[in-house]
């Protein structure tokens, strides 16, 4: 009896477990994360970049490179007058040579590759402010998405009022099917929008998942409003100095600038030869016959051995003539970057001047007499004062504008985005 009763009891248990279980998956699949912590979770988890983190380990073995001194080289010689007939004699001789950079060699190696690993750092950095700019526009765009689906949810339960006011009036006799059948074209209408809407935000949310490196199966919930305010009280004579002073692709070209002028340096350097300076050990036996006695002789030697090329013909013309043409380049390059900044912060500025003058003719001459306008027509309706189509066409043009305010109020976040990106500055405070 005791054993029935306590069956009884876990199967009881079971539907309560698995409904804890399921509400628990249900909170971890709906986290809800804000547009800060997307970009944070972004610049640690995003592929492409985590790859180019790991190069630092090329350039970190480039240095350590640069600072090893050549390998010592031992010789070992030796020699028998055997196959001549005299196979008491033989030599031996043991040596080791080093080879010596003269002219500061490694520490000019050294300091370029330092400025290798100046270069490297801040083309990581531009690449976080480019991924920086992907994702803030990715996820703007997932945003857009779930607001145009409420949207269509929206378009969805009008079109079912209206459906049933006019039943109700085609049951009172007061208007024909058709106009019923209209609505009902229009309901269907309305719900196939939605699966296309819904369509295009599960392909932004999947574009925004993939720049933030999300494993398979997590489904966050992105929090934010498209509708956020924002102050711009700087001009582009304020914004161009400060992507001067703060755009990582510069600093790289400077940096890049400064490893020219270290190749030079190097360059120069390696017009002067190397020294090889070895310590040899010998011992020869020799044999000689005095009156039919045959004696012999060892002797050892220690030498020490200095070479130097002479530079008469190579003295690197070629590598400081590279060297130079790598500083030309790059200072050419980093004249034409200064100068495509300036003009990106002035058409970014534009562009968000432009997507908020739009924004303000919405706010303050379409958006607040739209609603109303929908309201007096859907009641005119109902009074039997104007026809279903222009109920319809009422509807279809609030849904239109609606849809337009939220691409403008897109742009103009985009837009925003775009010149943070040009300006390299978080303008509402902060340096990217």
């Amino acid at each position: 009896m005791g054993t029935t009763v306590f069956a009884r009891g876990a199967l009881l248990l079971v539907p309560v477990i698995v409904s804890v279980l399921s509400s628990s998956l249900v909170c971890a699949e709906e986290q809800v994360i804000s547009l800060p912590q997307v970009i944070e979770y972004s610049l640690q988890n995003n592929g492409d970049l985590k790859a180019l983190r790991e190069e630092k380990g090329i350039r970190d073995a480039g240095k350590v490179r640069a600072g090893l001194l050549p390998n010592p080289t031992l010789d070992l010689e030796a020699g028998t007058g055997a196959l001549t007939g005299s196979s008491s004699e033989n030599s031996l001789a043991l040596g080791l040579s080093q080879e010596f950079f003269l002219a500061g060699k490694r520490g000019k190696r050294l300091t370029i590759a330092e400025r290798e690993l100046d270069i490297y750092r801040w083309q990581l950095a531009d690449r976080e402010r480019l991924l920086r700019d992907d994702v803030k526009t990715a996820f703007y765009d997932a945003l857009l998405a779930q607001q145009r689906v409420a949207l269509a949810d929206r378009s969805i339960a009008l079109n079912r009022q209206l459906l049933d006011v006019t039943k109700d009036r085609l049951a009172a006799g007061d208007i024909p099917e058709l106009e019923m059948n209209l609505v009902k074209v229009e309901l269907a209408r309305s719900e196939g929008a939605r699966i296309d809407v819904v369509k295009a935000m599960l392909q932004n949310q999947a574009r925004l998942w993939t720049l933030m490196g999300l494993p398979i199966g997590s489904q966050p919930v992105i929090s934010g409003k498209l509708d956020a305010d924002i102050s711009m009280a700087k001009s582009p004579a304020d914004l161009k100095p400060l992507a001067i002073s703060n755009r990582p692709d510069i600093k790289a070209l400077e940096a890049e600038k400064g490893r020219g002028e270290a190749d030079i340096t190097l360059a120069r350097a390696e017009s002067i030869p190397n020294l090889t300076a070895g310590l040899q050990v010998r011992r020869d036996t020799t044999a000689m016959e005095i009156g039919g006695v045959e004696g012999k002789d060892t002797a050892y030697t220690i030498g020490v051995k200095l070479s130097m090329p002479i530079p008469v013909f190579d003295r690197n013309q070629a590598g400081l003539q590279e060297a130079r043409a790598k500083r030309s380049s790059s200072e050419s390059r980093l004249t034409a970057i200064t100068r495509n900044v300036e003009r990106e912060v002035e058409t970014a500025y534009a562009s968000f001047q432009n997507a908020a003058t739009v924004l303000s003719l919405y706010k303050a001459d379409i958006i607040p007499q739209l609603e109303e306008n929908l309201k007096l027509t859907q009641e005119a309706y109902r009074l039997g004062e104007v026809g279903i189509l222009a109920v319809i066409q009422e509807q279809k043009k609030f849904f239109e504008v609606n849809d337009g305010y939220l691409t403008a109020l897109h742009d103009r976040q985009t837009a925003f985005a775009k010149l943070e990106s040009a300006v390299a500055t978080e303008l509402t405070g902060g340096v990217q």
